[in-house]
């Protein structure tokens, strides 16, 4: 996997978070790690087509996901991920990857997205390869969002 490729995604994530929900998150030591559903997590997956393939994973824990959607609401609290909640995280996913789009685009590489299928816990459909590069993003405050990148 080429830097090309991931700094993408972590530019409009800091970005995307920095205007949503006014946090500037540090980047974390960037690994290979298991693709393996958790109980107590959302994941967000996009699609991508076009030069690049495969799926983009966005992974964090319910409380951290619930913080998120609270600050994206104006400070509202948010006690569980119904399905307003659940649409808010996605369109997060979507926000972030779509603006990785753009960036790609800029560097002359063509991809679509797909929308976005949020999952819970061990809830992962489809044909998921068993290692991806994830980016930990940590967010003061907050928690932790992972961005699991399975694009070849």
């Amino acid at each position: 996997m080429k830097a090309e490729v991931i700094n993408p995604f972590l530019e409009s994530a800091k970005l995307v978070l920095q205007q949503v929900i006014q946090v500037s998150p540090s980047t974390g030591t960037l690994a290979v790690k298991s693709v393996k559903p958790i109980n107590d997590h959302i994941w967000i997956q996009i699609g991508m087509t076009g030069q690049l393939s495969g799926n983009i994973i966005f992974g964090l824990h319910e409380q951290v996901a619930m913080k998120i959607v609270s600050a994206m609401m104006g400070g509202f609290t948010i006690t569980e991920l119904d399905e307003m909640g659940r649409s808010a995280i996605s369109e997060l996913g979507n926000m972030i990857s779509g603006n990785a789009g753009i960036l790609l685009s800029n560097q002359g590489v063509t991809v679509d997205i797909t929308p976005p299928n949020v999952m819970h816990g061990d809830g992962f459909t489809g044909d998921m390869p068993e290692k991806a590069l994830t980016i930990p993003l940590l967010m003061d405050g907050i928690g932790e969002l992972d961005i699991q990148v399975l694009i070849s």
